[in-house]
């Protein structure tokens, strides 16, 4: 079978393959020798690969079908070897359903050596293949809520060790001590795709090694702004992480981008600079004057004006301009209320937030656990220097946003796993966003008196995901997935939202209506954001 390409958007698009072996083998040629992708992302047929603008996007899919697909020479890869104790929860039900005896699974799990095909689910979660294809065992019919991390679990023809606490509903044979994911390490997964693992039998009865250490912002000396009150999950962002999705770990970066540029344009930071995303009731207390800008949804900020002298009046109290500079003199607080309408807001000071670089951001990832922990009253925050040039004129007053929303999208890469009339279905139906909204994605309900998706019927292994994809589960109601996605998703996705109308669906609260709209690919080729 030839190389297929999906579409996923304007600047995405899944390579299908004809089996696990060509799409391991189209990955290790393309992350060896690029396409002029940042991202690219193995799953069990398929190979997504992202790029940084649709121009790109489109010379790379004419590049596909000369790819090498030939199977790459084992010799090339290292071996990991991991300690395992067979006491898993589900090694009872593993040898019914195999027929084997417990010591049989043991020494079938052991006696290959396995290969990490792709990565995904979670940060360093690697599905291993290769194995005893007796081992071949259904997933639970209800998952866990909770696998204690160091967990190792079979799945389909699939092995995994779980590197933290988390959902999941492979069948559990064993634990290990080893630390499969550990941010202090140069590298810090154990297991990479194309690495051969063995797993060897040990007697222990410690359980995995502890995650490491939350990030905190530092406190310094020179902290140029403080946490007086954190609001509603209240981040570090910058633009996010690219070209980790291979190890489980999603570009992440602020929701809304356009907010998040334009309040550092303001400032004058270069693009790339960290700042405050909040979801309202944040104030911040300046330590020495700095220059501030607030941005996205309008949550109504005021200038708390400090006192000369500590006996003096009492405080002055005036708005903060929305989509605009201005000065915060040391002692002044800014205090935000809770956005009437849109749900982000985001605060920018010249020079940038300060923060520890994890995988070459400072973006807080919510789903991965990856980055600063949200903001806690106390923090300190210094200036990072990330100045590029002068501050801004102040932005045109904004356009009240009009309702229902209207997300453009283009269909693909799974819409021919509906049936025609879904999608109309879905581009004629006013849908609901949902209570369960966060970073990582929003699920939408069809307006009462309207019925759901009529979800595919066939399961569909799971594969690279992109933000603004309109995943469909088993219920009919799409996941819009945001900027904390996971890497892979397993249900078929219908369409994906143009990058230009990202920004848009970021600001989408619970209750809000909203309608898609689809355009042909040569029109969202032409779109920008702002």
């Amino acid at each position: 079978m030839s190389a297929r390409v999906r579409w996923a958007g304007e600047r995405a698009f899944l390579v299908e393959l004809g089996s696990l072996e060509e799409a391991m083998a189209f990955h290790a040629r393309v992350t060896a020798d690029p396409l002029g992708q940042r991202e690219q992302i193995a799953a069990a047929r398929t190979v997504l690969l992202s790029f940084a603008t649709a121009h790109g996007a489109r010379r790379a899919a004419n590049r596909v079908a000369g790819v090498d697909l030939s199977p790459l020479p084992a010799s090339e890869r290292r071996t990991i070897e991991i300690d395992v104790v067979y006491d898993g929860d589900d090694l009872g039900v593993v040898t019914e359903l195999t027929g084997l005896s417990r010591e049989a699974v043991v020494a079938a799990h052991q006696a290959r050596e396995w290969t990490a095909a792709f990565g995904g689910f979670a940060p360093g979660f690697a599905y291993l293949v290769g194995g005893d294809p007796r081992l071949r065992v259904p997933r639970r019919a209800s998952p866990r809520t909770a696998v204690p991390a160091g967990s190792v679990a079979l799945a389909a023809e699939f092995s995994a060790v779980y590197p933290r606490a988390s959902p999941g509903g492979w069948r559990l044979i064993g634990h290990t001590d080893a630390a499969l994911w550990d941010l202090s390490r140069e590298d810090p997964a154990l297991v990479v795709p194309g690495d051969g693992v063995r797993f060897r039998a040990v007697r222990a009865s410690a359980r995995a090694a502890v995650a490491a250490e939350p990030i905190r912002p530092r406190r310094v000396r020179d902290a140029a702004i403080e946490v007086a009150q954190p609001g509603l999950l209240s981040l570090i962002e910058d633009l996010g992480r690219h070209g980790q999705g291979d190890l489980g770990v999603t570009a992440s970066g602020a929701a809304d981008t356009a907010s998040a540029r334009a309040a550092n344009r303001l400032v004058g930071n270069s693009r790339q600079a960290a700042l405050i995303e909040t979801l309202g009731g944040l104030v911040l207390r300046a330590a020495t004057d700095v220059v501030a800008a607030v941005t996205g949804a309008d949550a109504a900020a005021r200038i708390r004006r400090a006192p000369a002298a500590a006996d003096g009046p009492a405080p002055d109290e005036r708005p903060a301009p929305l989509g605009a500079p201005f000065l915060l003199r040391a002692g002044d607080e800014l205090a935000l209320g809770y956005p009437e309408s849109g749900l982000r807001s985001y605060v920018a000071v010249r020079g940038g937030i300060a923060a520890p670089l994890v995988l070459g951001s400072r973006s807080r990832d919510v789903l991965g656990g990856v980055g600063p922990d949200p903001l806690r009253a106390g923090d300190a925050l210094a200036l990072a220097g990330d100045v590029a040039g002068p501050v801004a004129d102040p932005l045109p007053a904004p356009v009240p946003a009009a309702e229902p929303a209207t997300l453009r999208i283009r269909f693909g890469p799974r819409d021919d796993a509906f049936d025609p009339g879904e999608r109309a279905h879905l581009t004629r139906t006013t849908w609901i966003v949902g209570p369960e909204t966060d970073r990582v994605g929003a699920r939408l309900a069809p307006v009462p008196g309207t019925r759901p998706l009529r979800a595919a019927e066939t399961e569909l292994a799971s594969e690279g995901v992109v933000t603004g994809a309109l995943q469909v589960p088993p219920s009919g109601e799409p996941v819009l997935f945001g900027a904390d996605h996971p890497v892979t998703g397993g249900y078929p996705v219908i369409a994906v939202v143009v990058d230009a109308d990202l920004p848009r669906a970021a600001q989408l609260r619970p209750g809000e209506r909203v309608r898609f709209l689809e355009i042909d690919p040569e029109s969202s080729n032409r779109l920008t954001v702002a």
